[in-house]
């Protein structure tokens, strides 16, 4: 009898074992982010209702390496998800640069009209592409910041400007704005606004707060280049090999998890930026003809895109019909 309840015992045990799966997550958001703050938070709620039967790490700040290391690790299976921007997953599902397109948005009243459209439809398509999107949020409209201010055309003539690896809108809205982009891995910036291998980047104020840039650029120009968004993606493999009751556990927690990261984002990148300018940021204003220069830049790289097919025309059309009327 005793060696009954042994192997019932042993059993029990091993299946425990085998239901149990860790899902591990890579980004570049920096440890200590508010977005890592929150995920750790979801992670241990997951791990709470799942009954320890669904785990989660994450490897922030990098170190898993840049987005196309870190995408090639998930179809590897080393990794089984992300916590990427669009621009870095543009190259599995090319479709999730919609937001950030040039100058699409101008306010969140806009944006906020247009998610509610258009993230179901991100999310079919991620799915598509073999990908779960658990989430997606906000990260804020990317301004250009460098380490003197720019206002004219001539000023802006010659800066050394950082755009991201693989960052195909980036890299031609400058190009054609007769600036020379220096493409770089996140992880390289801070050290290179150090060294003067750039002196101008794109961000949002929280962004450069959380990278620690904003002790390095002294100026901003008020105009809104590009909204910014962030999507957490689970390989599909991964997702099916967890239960049924576990998959809804995942997707609702971390959907909760992103809702709350959008809700704040406003609220943080209002202060980064008050505290950004407190440490003597100057907010500039290109004057009129250079601001009807970049908007005019902005809208033929859509056209390009779109005629490339780089981005769908169906998906740009839904956004800015959902994003109509708001002011």
């Amino acid at each position: 009898m005793k060696r009954f309840l042994a192997l019932i015992f042993a059993l029990c045990i091993t299946s425990q074992v085998q239901a149990q799966q860790t899902l591990k997550f890579a980004t570049l958001a920096p440890d200590g982010s508010s977005w890592m703050k929150e995920l750790r938070i979801a992670a241990k709620e997951i791990e709470t209702k799942t009954q320890g039967r669904v785990l989660v790490k994450f490897y922030p700040g990098g170190v898993m390496g840049a987005d196309a290391v870190i995408i090639r690790k998930i179809r590897l299976g080393q990794l089984h998800g992300g916590i990427l921007t669009s621009s870095e997953l543009a190259t599995v599902y090319p479709d999730s640069v919609v937001y950030s397109m040039p100058f699409l948005f101008d306010n969140w009243a806009q944006v906020d009209k247009a998610r509610a459209q258009i993230d179901p439809l991100l999310a079919k398509g991620f799915e598509a592409k073999g990908y779960k999107m658990l989430g997606v949020s906000g990260i804020g409209f990317a301004y250009i910041m460098g380490t003197k201010p720019i206002r004219t055309r001539a000023e802006m003539n010659g800066v050394k400007l950082w755009v991201p690896q693989n960052d195909v809108i980036a890299e031609r809205i400058f190009k054609l704005g007769n600036v020379t982009p220096i493409p770089l891995p996140l992880g390289d910036v801070f050290t290179s606004l150090q060294t003067g291998l750039v002196d101008t980047v794109a961000n949002t104020p929280s962004g450069a707060v959380a990278l620690q840039w904003h002790g390095k650029v002294r100026s901003m120009v008020d105009l809104p280049m590009s909204f910014v968004v962030g999507f957490m993606v689970l390989d599909m493999k991964a997702f099916n090999k967890l239960s049924p009751v576990d998959q809804a556990v995942v997707t609702k927690v971390f959907g909760s998890a992103a809702k709350k990261m959008d809700a704040n984002i406003k609220r943080d990148d209002a202060a980064a930026l008050a505290e950004m300018k407190k440490n003597g940021l100057q907010v500039t204003k290109f004057d009129a003809v250079e601001t009807a220069r970049w908007r005019s830049i902005g809208a033929q790289v859509t056209t390009q895109l779109e005629k490339e097919k780089i981005v769908s025309t169906d998906m740009l059309n839904a956004v800015r019909k959902s994003a109509a009327g708001a002011k």
